[in-house]
């Protein structure tokens, strides 16, 4: 089936708590966490606290996204604070296959992303041991960016590496999606897709849920 994932960086953190319930009771499959540490993008989030907040309430899987430096340091903790899939990117990472190991030693999905700037053949040598390849189709650090179109050939090199070596890995891709670019996007290979802004700016969000997963 096709995997929705809302961004909870676009949700009301005024109520956080509402709109998480409101997840739990929509057609979302995932909830994606976006943790920014300021440093490897140029914005700051959320951390452990919020997470921590989050676990209790959320009724699905919570798929983290690290924009962080160093994030072999923090993988226990967000194994604790509830994560289900710890996706870091491979700009951000010395040893890539370390981290992955590690992050499936804590008992997570892993995941590796990659920046626009940064080519598909990167994931070459990590692809057999990753459960997930995030595509990042605007640049990471900021919500309610436009979708950039070269992306979709990216979207189709990856798949294309998957489908060739047989592997089962999920192509999941983050950044401007809505229903205006959300049937292109899974055409062209992706598994799952992150919205944040066209989620929870429209008027009835879980109506917008709906149907995304129609036009998925």
């Amino acid at each position: 089936m096709p995997i929705v994932s809302p961004s909870i960086l676009s949700a009301n953190f005024a109520n956080l708590q509402a709109d998480i319930e409101m997840l739990n009771e929509s057609v979302a499959d995932w909830m994606h966490v976006d943790v920014m540490d300021g440093v490897f993008v140029p914005n700051i989030s959320f951390g452990f606290p919020v997470m921590k907040a989050i676990q209790p309430i959320a009724k699905k899987p919570l798929d983290v996204h690290l924009m962080i430096v160093n994030p072999e340091k923090y993988v226990e903790r967000f194994k604790m604070a509830g994560a289900d899939f710890l996706t870091v990117h491979y700009e951000a990472c010395k040893d890539l296959k370390k981290v992955v190991d590690q992050i499936h030693a804590n008992g997570m999905k892993a995941g590796v992303s990659i920046n626009p700037e940064t080519p598909a053949n990167v994931l070459n040598d990590i692809l057999p041991f990753v459960d997930l390849v995030l595509i990042m189709s605007v640049h990471p650090g900021f919500g309610g960016q436009k979708f950039i179109p070269e992306t979709i050939s990216k979207i189709q090199e990856v798949r294309s590496m998957i489908k060739a070596r047989g592997l089962r890995v999920l192509i999941e891709v983050d950044g401007g999606i809505g229903l205006q670019n959300v049937e292109e996007v899974t055409a062209a290979g992706a598994d799952a897709v992150v919205a944040g802004a066209s989620v929870f700016t429209s008027e009835n969000p879980k109506e917008t849920l709906k149907k995304l997963k129609v036009t998925l």
